[in-house]
Order: structure tokens, then C-alpha cells, then sequence
């Protein structure tokens, strides 16, 4: 069951961690498939690719999928406002924009969520959740530092990827009212379908794929880590915290993408961690625990 207090437990905080990772990848891939990719036939590819490897899940545990219109209706309008969409205004942008900036307008999320979900009574308007946001997205904006600049032509890039997290606001309302009790196989599986369905339309009729030189061996594979990790396993981890800790704290993880991307860098790739991505890094971090609450409790207490 979902919690009610919008708080988030020591196991749904750890699958936040493993999220933010798999997700910080998928700016990764986008920027190497893009090189010889267009945008909607590498979103397409995503997404079916995504489904093929959680379709032998769903045999293996016997989930069935649903029948007529009606029960495919929730997950179609999941594909859209989740998938088809927010995809592929950010992998458009990320044409006129640096994978850096795109993630950083991509925490703008939870703000946009606090925002639907108010409007329509979803959620309270609990002022720590929108002071905490505010600072977390701040923090992002410190960790980045310079990644944050915008040069000339930037503007169409940074509309789209707001945008696209304006689109996942809307998203997590519709999981929130008509998703809440599928299993989070079924969910994930089920929209990355539905998804295919419009994308294939799309690409078709806009990027005709069959035209395109096949693709070399990095694009092969950043394909195939977006599709696997940053798409089929990251939903199953979103929809299970989506279920257990509400849809404004699952969307607390596009602020903790940008701080895994930075000591990723650093363990992997040995690239140095300066002050500014320090004091952005702990900024990130009182604004999550402003947000979960418990800290505050404690202090008064």
C-alpha cells in the first residue's frame, strides 16, 4: 500500500539511488545513439527493446494482459504522457542542448508534479515538500555549475526538456488514479507495449528508419543500455516506489540524477570531485531531508 504520511523508507530511499542511476544513464546513451540516430527511431527502438525484455517476465509470472479497450486505456494514456511524449522532446532536445543541461532541467520534475497533483487535489500542498524541491533544484543547479550555461540556440532544447517534465507530472497523476494497484511488471511492461505502437507509427511516417546506414558498434550498444537498464529495469524499480511512497516522491529522483552522474565519474572514470559539486551535492541532500520530514521531527524533538 501507499504511503499516506509522504514519507519515504530506508528500502524505497535505496531504490531512489538505484533509479537515479539507471536513469542519469539514459542522457548517456541518448548523446552516443543520437551521433548516428534520429530522435523518434531511437526512441522507438527504446521502448520496444524495453518491452521485449519485460514480455518473458511477464510470462514467467503468469501476469496476463488485459482485455479490450477499457482495460488497455489506462496504460495507453501512461505510454503517452510516460514514454512517447517526454521521450522524445528530450531526445530532441538534447540536439540543440548538452546531456548535462538536459538533466538539469529534467529535476524541474518534481516541481511540475507538486504542481498537477495539487491543482487536481491529488496530493496536499505541504509547504517543506515545495521548499524542499525549491533547494534540491538549486542544489542541481550549483552541482553543475557551468554545465548550466546557455549559449545562443539553446532555447528550443531547454523548452522541450520543461516540457518533458511537465509531461511526467501529468504521468505520475494518471499512475497515481488508475495504476495503483497494477503490479508494477504489468504497469511497465504494458505502457512500454503501448508506447511501440505510437512510436512505430511516428517513426515511420517521419524518420523512415529502413533508409537509414546501420548503425556502428557504440550505437548498438548505447541502444541496448537504454533500452535494458535506463528503460525495462528502471520502471520495474519506478513503479514499485511508485506504489509503496507516492508520485511526488518517486519524482524526487531527477534530483539525485545529477549527483550519481558526478560520483559515477569519479569511481568509474577517476574524474576529480571539486567544492562546488560538494556543497551542491549537500545541498541536494537537506533538501531531500526536508522533504521526507523525519529530520525536522527530530530537531524539534
Amino acid at each position: 500500500m501507499p504511503h499516506t504520511d509522504n514519507r519515504i523508507d530506508a528500502r524505497d530511499w535505496l531504490l531512489l539511488g538505484l533509479l537515479s542511476v539507471l536513469w542519469g544513464g539514459s542522457f548517456f546513451f541518448n548523446g552516443a545513439a543520437l551521433r548516428e540516430l534520429p530522435p523518434l527511431t531511437l526512441v522507438l527502438l527504446r521502448v520496444a527493446l524495453g518491452a521485449a525484455f519485460l514480455l518473458p517476465l511477464l510470462r514467467l509470472y503468469r501476469i496476463s494482459l488485459p482485455g479490450g479497450v477499457a482495460g488497455w486505456r489506462p496504460y495507453v494514456a501512461m505510454a503517452f504522457l510516460n514514454n512517447v511524449l517526454p521521450f522524445s522532446l528530450i531526445v530532441t532536445g538534447q540536439l540543440f542542448i548538452s546531456s548535462g543541461l538536459a538533466s538539469i532541467l529534467n529535476a524541474t520534475t518534481p516541481l511540475f508534479t507538486v504542481a498537477v497533483m495539487a491543482a487536481v487535489g491529488e496530493e496536499e500542498l505541504i509547504a517543506r515538500r515545495v521548499a524542499g524541491v525549491v533547494v534540491g533544484l538549486f542544489g542541481v543547479i550549483i552541482l553543475r555549475g557551468t554545465g548550466a550555461e546557455l549559449l545562443t540556440g539553446q532555447g528550443i532544447g531547454i523548452l522541450l526538456c520543461l516540457a518533458a517534465a511537465l509531461s511526467y507530472g501529468f504521468s505520475a497523476l494518471v499512475a497515481r488514479r488508475w495504476l495503483s494497484t497494477s503490479p508494477p511488471l504489468a504497469t511497465a511492461t504494458c505502457q512500454l507495449l503501448a508506447s511501440t505502437v505510437m512510436m512505430t507509427v511516428l517513426a515511420v511516417a517521419i524518420d523512415q528508419p529502413w533508409r537509414l546506414p546501420m548503425p556502428g558498434i557504440t550505437t548498438c550498444l548505447a541502444v541496448l543500455g537504454s533500452a535494458g537498464l535506463s528503460t525495462a529495469l528502471a520502471y520495474l524499480v519506478f513503479f514499485q516506489v511508485l506504489r509503496r511512497s507516492g508520485a511526488t516522491n518517486v519524482t524526487l529522483v531527477t534530483l539525485l540524477i545529477p549527483v550519481t552522474a558526478i560520483l559515477l565519474g569519479y569511481l568509474i572514470l577517476g574524474e576529480p570531485i571539486s567544492v562546488r559539486e560538494i556543497v551542491g551535492a549537500l545541498v541536494i541532500a537537506s533538501a531531500l531531508l526536508v522533504i521526507d520530514g523525519r529530520a525536522l521531527t527530530w530537531l524539534r524533538r
